[in-house]
């Protein structure tokens, strides 16, 4: 059975910085796209960034510019840097992967990310 796991959420202050991590349990085929979501209280969960196997990133307008999206050596793990975070950016974070071979997108369980004023 194929788990995507979040580590890294937290609390935090405004202007500070958290890395979050995403690895997979499982088989599973490369993932061609991995992302990161968020979720607020009473919220939509929304795009936070995404990256493709061949490299290609995409950040929503409130990432750009403080968060970076990467991917790492080990098959289907990723990471988010986020700097210069504000309690704006209080959410439950999930990664993402989707491969299309498998024709399947899995979910991790989240990170709480708590960022205090």
């Amino acid at each position: 059975q194929v788990q995507l796991v979040e580590s890294g959420g937290g609390l935090v202050q405004a202007g500070g910085s958290l890395r979050l991590s995403c690895g997979t349990s499982g088989s599973t085929s490369n993932f061609n796209v991995m992302a990161w979501y968020r979720q607020a209280p009473g919220k939509q969960r929304e795009l936070v960034a995404t990256i493709t196997s061949g490299g290609i990133l995409n950040y929503s307008d409130s990432a750009k510019g403080r968060f970076t999206i990467s991917r790492g050596n080990a098959k289907n793990t990723v990471y988010l840097q986020m700097n210069s975070l504000s309690p704006e950016d209080t959410a439950v974070y999930y990664c993402y992967g989707y491969s299309v071979n498998d024709r399947r997108a899995y979910w991790g369980q989240g990170t709480q990310v708590t960022v205090s004023s």
